[in-house]
């Protein structure tokens, strides 16, 4: 982007800037390193979530064939009813923690890094052509 960098006429102006542009820096490096821990733990989660959902299904898959061959009304039945049910439930978190924690949450944290990165580039830009003007004047 073309900045109005020329109009500036006072070097104070000109550390004004500076100033600014220097705390946004600041403010976006610390908003990086705060996306690259969240996307680390990320990473980790959402394949730690799958193989534990994984199991879950496995496990939730068998109760339910094994419970239809047992007779009605047995504690043995009603045990396992209760199983699937705890089961199901835990099915139940952890495909929200997928949701939240996941691949799709990975994706858009690395999204988020990306334009960090992006608007860092460009606070760099500005302060190398602000930079070059202040030694003009």
């Amino acid at each position: 982007m073309s900045y109005s960098i020329k109009r500036i006429t006072q070097v104070a102006d000109c550390d004004v800037l500076l100033t600014w542009a220097a705390r946004e820096k600041a403010d976006l490096d610390f908003e990086l390193l705060s996306e690259d821990r969240l996307t680390d733990k990320f990473e980790t989660t959402s394949v730690e979530v799958e193989a534990i959902l994984q199991g879950v299904l496995a496990e939730l898959s068998a109760l339910r064939v094994a419970v239809v061959r047992l007779p009605e009304g047995g504690k043995a039945k009603a045990d396992m009813g209760v199983k699937i049910k705890k089961l199901e439930y835990k099915q139940f978190l952890l495909e929200n923690r997928k949701q939240t924690y996941g691949l799709l949450a990975l994706l858009q944290k690395e999204l988020d890094i990306q334009r960090i990165e992006n608007e860092i580039k460009e606070v760099d830009t500005f302060v190398a052509e602000l930079t070059a003007h202040k030694a003009t004047l």
